[in-house]
């Protein structure tokens, strides 16, 4: 099998992977910790809300029919029987001629239909026995109604749905002190290769330092899985075999980087050519990363990315990043693709659909690729100015400024 590759295209690779996750278990953890996280399951309100009529501004609680023909030039007089602050229990029942004095937020006494705000009184905001009222109030005027937002049992959060800021403002409104969530998955990461070293060991020659596996681990978080890092790996046959199994122990997906290839040192694609392992893919109609693999073994995922920088880097975007999603329970995990207009010309060749990194711009409304100025698969220092994948298709000729062109932000959120 490692010399004797199926070509599949990147959407087949992409749907075989995806139809062996499975979405992880849920686990409970504190609202404090929960931003960012995928919620497990319907979450209902436990109570409604408001949960009590409750009035919308400072003003009076009154009889819409006590005030019927009030206006500036024929004011209404009301008895105030109390005054009602938020939090606040009203003790009295309106009766005929009766107003209550009440805040923002305060608790509608029994008998009241409407709140007249201070403006609309004689002498706004004085404290006293009366109040002469300058306007007629109407039936549930300034009144927010119990259950006008949310009624009880309501579904106010649904399986999938992400946690920001303001879903944690309803959590805590329904007492949702500890939160249902999605688990996140462990994801081991390991290099393989004589020529790496760490990025704090001193270069000599023919060494480089490890760069992918720092930049998966941060992809990892960003996606929103917990990184594993495993020590870089030798070529090695016995060591690698022994230690991806080690490895797969220990976390729900492994993905390794180098050692994909046909070459005489890639311990990797010949650790999926055993019998034991279930080969899903091992060659992609893609460019650069046409060699990304992906295998089962023991019941979990080894996805094998380019040991290039910027092949990793697009490897993760096109497979891992919807793998994550999908672990994570997210509902959209296919990447999301947009046109654009492509800036500059790309003129070269290429039997597959190439992916080249880029940045993309708005003029107007009018949104511009432009692809990476060096026209290489290898370069590492323009991938932090990465913000999308330029898909270039397959051809003869390339394409030329101004055509438009499918591009798939990185990064992307669900």
């Amino acid at each position: 099998m490692r010399f004797r590759r199926e070509t599949i295209s990147v959407e087949e690779a992409r749907e075989r992977l995806l139809a062996r996750a499975m979405v992880m278990p849920q686990e409970s953890i504190d609202w404090e910790d929960a931003v960012g996280r995928i919620v497990a399951t319907d979450l209902h309100a436990t109570c409604a809300l408001p949960p009590f009529d409750r009035s919308a501004m400072d003003g009076y609680a009154v009889r819409s029919a006590d005030t019927a023909g009030a206006s500036p030039e024929a004011t209404v007089t009301l008895r105030v029987v109390e005054t009602v602050l938020a939090g606040d229990v009203p003790r009295k029942q309106l009766g005929p001629g009766e107003a209550a004095r009440i805040m923002t937020g305060g608790m509608i006494p029994a008998g009241a239909d409407c709140v007249i705000m201070f403006e609309q009184t004689v002498n706004p905001g004085e404290v006293a026995e009366t109040v002469a009222l300058k306007k007629a109030g109407k039936p549930g005027e300034n009144i927010i109604k119990q259950a006008e937002e949310v009624a009880e049992q309501q579904i106010v959060l649904k399986k999938g749905e992400r946690i920001n800021p303001g879903t944690v403002a309803v959590l805590a409104t329904f007492g949702y002190v500890q939160v249902p969530v999605i688990r996140k998955p462990r994801i081991g990461i390991l290099s393989t290769g004589n020529e790496l070293v760490g990025a704090d060991q001193p270069l000599v020659p023919g060494k480089i330092r490890d760069s992918n596996t720092p930049m998966l681990s941060a992809l990892i978080r960003e996606a929103g899985g917990i990184p594993v890092r495993f020590p870089r790996l030798p070529d090695e046959y016995g060591l690698t075999v022994q230690e991806i199994e080690t490895a797969m122990a220990q976390v729900d997906v492994l993905i390794t980087t180098g050692g994909v290839s046909v070459g005489d040192m890639d311990m990797v694609a010949a650790f999926v050519d055993r019998d034991d392992v279930e080969l899903l893919f091992n060659r992609v109609a893609m460019r650069p990363g046409s060699p990304t693999t992906a295998a089962a073994y023991q019941g979990k995922l080894l996805c094998g990315l380019s040991g290039n920088p910027g092949a990793c880097y697009i490897g993760f975007e096109l497979f891992i990043r919807p793998l994550l999603y999908k672990l994570t329970g997210k509902p959209h995990v296919e990447p999301r693709q947009m046109q654009a207009i492509l800036a500059s010309d790309y003129l070269k060749p290429c039997p597959y659909p190439r992916y080249l990194r880029g940045k993309l711009s708005a003029v107007g409304s009018t949104l511009y690729a432009y692809p990476d100025a060096l026209d290489k698969s290898a370069p590492l220092s323009s991938l932090k100015d990465t913000e999308c994948l330029i898909v270039i298709p397959a051809g003869g000729r390339g394409l030329q400024a101004n055509e438009t062109v499918t591009v798939i932000p990185t990064g992307w959120v669900s």
